[in-house]
């Protein structure tokens, strides 16, 4: 789908994504992907290959965490990992002030500034991972390691 006809939200992930070099084009699906499972029913794929933005608030600053469909983020142990004191989950008021995005369509790319990002490293045991690209109903292809390169992310055990 050429650019000009994506939705706003999506035009910047498609235009960050084109800047990074990826190769994978942002789809509109004719359904909602707001949850992995649906996500995952609408791209014929399993549950764990649709990598979840999720945004949390840690020690006062957004945390884009990118968890695999088929897992919950423990916080505790995550806060753990990465030596900090809390973390919660954001408002939405604060998802869309991080990322420009809302809840059920964030990206991992296209935020005003770059968010601290974690991927989940089981989300290496997909080839082809599906994010979402801006909206609750576009996604696009890539995989673990083009992910780690695309946030300057960091992988990380997150359940």
């Amino acid at each position: 789908m050429s650019e000009e006809r994506l939705p706003r939200s999506s035009q910047g992930v498609a235009a960050a994504l084109a800047e990074a070099g990826v190769k994978g084009q942002v789809r509109v699906l004719p359904d909602s992907t707001r949850t992995a499972i649906e996500a995952a029913q609408a791209l014929g794929c399993e549950v764990g290959a649709i990598a979840n933005s999720l945004v949390f608030i840690s020690d006062g600053s957004p945390l884009l965490v990118m968890t695999s469909g088929s897992h919950r983020v423990d916080t505790k142990a995550l806060a753990d990992r990465l030596d900090r004191g809390t973390i919660h989950r954001a408002t939405p008021e604060q998802v869309r002030a991080a990322t420009g995005q809302a809840i059920g369509g964030v990206a991992p790319v296209g935020h005003p500034a770059r968010v601290e990002t974690v991927v989940d490293e089981t989300l290496a045991d997909y080839p082809v991972l599906w994010a979402s690209a801006g909206t609750p109903n576009s996604v696009f292809p890539t995989h673990y390691t083009e992910m780690l390169t695309l946030t300057q992310g960091r992988s990380v055990k997150v359940d």
